[in-house]
């Protein structure tokens, strides 16, 4: 008898429809066809002890199973299931009436049990676009699935319970996510907040600015100054997610597998912080069945590297392209891949090896040439590509000591939200431009034209600094964004100029012990 019964392969982030024909006949062969890899082909093992421990018989006639479209290779152990499903359905053990109304995936234990996958909330969106009734998988999956309206998600916790449903013995029970409360409630919470950061002044508002229009942002101060822990505040004055950008962002943790059983929609903007030890494989994605890596992790998001000159030469200079094009396409002989990276690069460093250069009570004991050894660690084309470059020094013991409470992150971000808001206005007609940190030169020129005066101040600043055309533009971005901040049209002078003293690491003098 020959049946159906329906899967789907994730690439990217996108699922793809798969078939499971499976066909029982006179013979004693099992046959599974379609371009499975090692890890598919070892599901006869699972199947066979899966069915038999609870109380179904592998049919003792030739199995032959055919995985459509055989062009596209099948990873990983979800399709355990459907073919577990498929043969009891060929082989009359279960009614396949009902099959072709459902999409079902999910890990088969020994036992018989089903264990959580990866990569659900694509899987759910693709049956939901090709109309299946429902979805049925792992109940640890389920609430992912159930965040897709439209679509009847039944989370289970063994076969016996798929059997029985497709039989017709029991009911399922149907998992239901108020997806948007969910989502809005937890938007307001976060474990830290810039109340706790005691002075630091300038550094909280080049944050603001970097929140503000999406910029790439460098932090250089000595150990214990507190950029780390700036750092890890900034989701907290970020603006919230539209659905949209939070329906995207789930999407890739959960091709990544790291969505956990309680969660639903993410409703925080990601923040990851790789450690320096990290190989370029892992920063930008890849692999022999790629798989995002943290740049894509922290698609609308921050992704913040600590101690930057630490961080492999190899391993900066990938991020150059994906902070320019926001996007990072991994190519293999027989296809190619792409995974979103539309990033806020947040970063720190200390100034010098000993990490006391320019510090107003320690000396620097570094040998001559050793503050610009260090920072030469990081490319030239890199630091371009940072917008926002701040010095910090150490907090005093006073503003240490001082109980008054600073600003918290709440009055922070209605102001970044007010900021972005001005820019969703002004690129509404622009497709896939949200913030200044976005625009071309298109739109630079459009929006971003400094007066006479602006232009003077900003001629000199090129000549004295030595500044490159990209740096030029970043100026005029952020000096875009601090305009928003200010609510004002169009481009002053002082907003360059504050700009301007954000590009500190451009300067030849800086590093001229």
């Amino acid at each position: 008898m020959l049946v159906k019964v329906f899967g789907a392969a994730v690439q990217g982030i996108l699922a793809t429809l798969v078939t499971i024909e499976v066909n029982c006949s006179k013979g004693i062969k099992f046959m599974l066809v379609g371009l499975p890899d090692t890890s598919v082909k070892e599901s006869h093992e699972r199947i066979v002890s899966a069915l038999q421990i609870n109380g179904y018989k592998f049919p003792r006639q030739q199995v032959v199973i055919n995985m459509s479209p055989a062009d596209i290779r099948k990873e990983g152990t979800a399709y355990d299931l459907p073919l577990a499903i498929g043969i009891l359905a060929a082989s009359d053990s279960l009614n396949p009436n009902k099959l072709e109304n459902y999409m079902i995936m999910g890990e088969l234990s020994l036992d018989g049990s089903i264990l959580p996958i990866r990569g659900v909330l694509p899987i759910a969106i693709k049956a939901r676009e090709l109309g299946f009734k429902g979805l049925v998988l792992p109940r640890k999956n389920a609430r992912e699935a159930a965040v897709v309206n439209n679509l009847d998600v039944y989370g289970v916790d063994n076969i016996s319970e798929v059997v029985g449903f497709f039989n017709g013995d029991i009911t399922l029970e149907k998992t239901v996510v108020d997806t948007r409360a969910e989502f809005y409630n937890a938007q307001q919470i976060f474990e830290f907040d810039f109340a706790d950061v005691k002075g630091q002044e300038n550094v909280k508002r080049a944050l603001e600015v970097a929140a503000s229009g999406g910029h790439n942002l460098i932090m250089i101060g000595p150990p214990g100054a507190g950029k780390s822990m700036m750092a890890k505040r900034m989701p907290s004055i970020l603006p919230p997610f539209i659905l949209q950008e939070a329906l995207e962002t789930t999407k890739i943790h959960s091709v990544a597998g790291k969505i956990g059983s309680e969660t639903s929609l993410m409703a925080h903007r990601p923040f990851r912080s790789p450690h320096h030890t990290i190989s370029d494989v892992a920063l930008v994605g890849g692999g022999s069945y790629p798989q995002p890596g943290e740049i894509s992790l922290a698609h609308n998001g921050v992704l913040f590297l600590d101690e930057l000159p630490e961080f492999s030469r190899s391993v900066l200079e990938v991020m150059r392209q994906p902070l320019e094009d926001r996007k990072i396409t991994i190519s293999r002989s027989k296809f190619s891949v792409e995974y979103p990276a539309s990033f806020m690069l947040v970063s720190s460093m200390n100034p010098c090896p000993c990490g006391y250069y320019n510090h107003p009570d320690k000396e620097c004991v570094c040998p001559g040439g050793a503050v610009q050894k260090y920072l030469n660690k990081i490319s030239g084309p890199l630091l371009d590509r940072i917008d926002i470059h701040i010095e910090i020094i150490p907090v005093p013991f006073d503003k240490i000591s001082d109980k008054t409470p600073a600003e918290a992150s709440k009055s922070i971000r209605e102001r970044v939200i007010k900021a972005r808001e001005i820019q969703g206005q002004r690129f509404k007609d622009e497709e896939g431009i949200y913030c200044n940190a976005q625009m071309t030169p298109k739109l630079l020129a459009k929006y971003a034209s400094p007066d006479n005066a602006g232009l003077e101040l900003l001629k000199t600043a090129m000549d004295r600094f030595n500044l490159s055309a990209r740096a030029y533009d970043r100026i005029l971005k952020v000096s875009r964004t601090i305009a928003d901040l200010d609510n004002s049209e169009h481009i002053q002078p002082k907003h360059l100029a504050e700009a301007i003293n954000y590009r500190n690491l451009d300067r030849e003098t800086w590093a001229n012990k």
